[in-house]
This record gives structure tokens, C-alpha cells and sequence, in this order.
């Protein structure tokens, strides 16, 4: 299949990562923070690139995230087999009802099985697993736990892959989600945060792009 790939990142610090160890036929392109400007901003991107005969042969969401306790550590990377929207849904009496049990679409997208068999074998040391998305990210003890019992194949959580995922899917591009863990879900503890660890890791990690 010819065509670059695209690579959707949140901030310009992470676009900038990945393009210290990206090839050429990578372009980054740094949409936003969470699952709405990634949506925009990949469709966006896709359309244009449509529009001018030049259509993507692959759509990546990259970035850093928190990682699950016992499940991915802070400078691992990560390849999420689903990107899951896990606060879309609705409260209730029993807690909370995905978007599923209320009849109104998926909140489950499944990676590209080609793409990520290519990006697990170019990144063997790569954590499988479900990635998270949440507008909210996690900042309690109690609500790690809550989302680990109800994703026990989730390895990690950021705010961007559903969005981008969905914008893939619609453009019926494949899709997949890459990220590098810079500090457990959990509390948020800025000052045990591995934020450069977690870049120098996505850098390395683009090479197999």
C-alpha cells in the first residue's frame, strides 16, 4: 500500500518526539487535547489529504499516557489492541452504563489487525493491551481501581484515541494507537511524573513508523 502515514498527537511536544525519530513517509500533525479536537483534527487532516490525491495509508494516535499499576511501567511503551471511550456512557443507581447498554453506538474501536501486527513486531518489548480514553483523566486511587476491574485488558489511559480512532474509521483508514507511559493512574503526583522519560520513549518508538 503506498501513501505516509499520519500521526495524531495532542500537544506539539509530543509531534515534536515523534518527529526526532520518524522517517519521511511519517507526517505528525499535534490536534489537541482530547477525544474532540483528535476527532476534528484527523478528519480534518484525512479530508485534505483526500481532496488532493494523496490519501493516507494509515492513521496512528501517539503520545504519552498513564500506565495501569502491574500492567505497564512508567517508560514502557504500549500498543492498544482497542481504544476504548471509557466515561462515554451514563451514571445510574448500579454505576456506570457504557454507551452500549444505553443502545447508542460503541464505545469500543479495534486497532487495525495488519497495522498492529506490523507495529508489534517492529516494537517487541511493546505492552499489548486496551488504551483508555477519557475526558477526564484519572486522578484518584479509587478511581484507578474502578477502571482497572472494569477494563482488565487495559494497559494505559490518555485523552485522544477514541477521538482519532473515530475519525479513521469514518475515512475507513486503518488505525492504530502507540503511546509511552510517563507516570502510573492514579493520584496525580506531578513530581513522580516521567514526562522526558516518556518523550526520549516515543522518540524511539517512531522509528518503527
Amino acid at each position: 500500500m503506498t501513501g505516509a502515514v499520519l500521526v495524531v498527537t495532542a500537544v506539539g511536544a509530543e509531534a515534536d518526539a515523534v518527529r526526532g525519530g520518524a522517517r519521511d513517509a511519517v507526517h505528525v500533525s499535534a490536534a489537541g487535547v482530547g477525544p474532540a479536537a483528535a476527532a476534528g483534527g484527523t478528519a480534518r487532516l484525512l479530508a485534505l489529504a483526500e481532496a488532493a490525491g494523496t490519501p493516507y495509508r494509515a492513521v496512528i494516535s501517539a503520545g504519552i499516557a498513564g500506565g495501569f499499576d502491574g500492567r505497564a511501567a512508567v517508560g514502557a511503551t504500549v500498543l492498544g489492541v482497542r481504544s476504548i471511550a471509557a466515561d462515554l456512557g451514563a451514571e445510574s443507581p448500579a454505576g456506570f452504563l457504557p454507551v452500549e447498554t444505553l443502545g447508542f453506538g460503541t464505545s469500543v474501536i479495534e486497532a487495525d489487525g495488519e497495522l498492529l501486527a506490523s507495529l508489534t513486531a517492529a516494537l517487541p518489548e511493546a505492552v499489548r493491551g486496551d488504551i483508555l480514553t477519557l475526558c477526564t483523566v484519572t486522578g484518584s486511587g479509587a478511581t484507578a481501581a474502578r477502571l482497572a476491574r472494569a477494563h482488565p485488558a487495559a494497559v494505559a489511559e490518555a485523552m485522544e484515541g477514541y477521538g482519532v480512532a473515530s475519525a479513521a474509521t469514518a475515512a475507513a483508514v486503518p488505525f492504530a494507537e502507540l503511546r509511552t507511559v510517563s507516570n502510573p493512574v492514579g493520584p496525580r503526583d506531578r513530581a513522580s511524573w516521567r514526562i522526558a522519560t516518556a518523550l526520549a520513549a516515543l522518540t524511539k518508538a517512531a522509528a518503527a513508523l
